[in-house]
C-alpha cells in the first residue's frame, strides 16, 4: 500500500501542478490584456495632452 510520504508528495505535485496551471492561465490571457489596456490608455493621454497643447497655443 502506500506510505504517507507517497502521498504527501502526491498532494505536493498537484500543489504545483494548479499552480502551474493558474500561472499560465495568467501570464497568456490576462497579462497581455492589462498590458495592451494600459498603453492604449497611456497613448489615450498623451494625444489629449498634445491636443490640449495645441488649443493653448492658438
Amino acid at each position: 500500500m502506500f506510505e504517507f510520504d507517497q502521498y504527501l508528495g502526491f498532494l505536493a505535485f498537484l500543489v504545483i501542478l494548479t499552480m502551474g496551471f493558474w500561472l499560465m492561465i495568467f501570464l497568456m490571457a490576462i497579462l497581455p490584456y492589462w498590458i495592451g489596456g494600459s498603453v492604449a490608455e497611456l497613448l489615450k493621454e498623451k494625444k489629449e495632452a498634445r491636443k490640449k497643447a495645441k488649443e493653448a497655443k492658438a
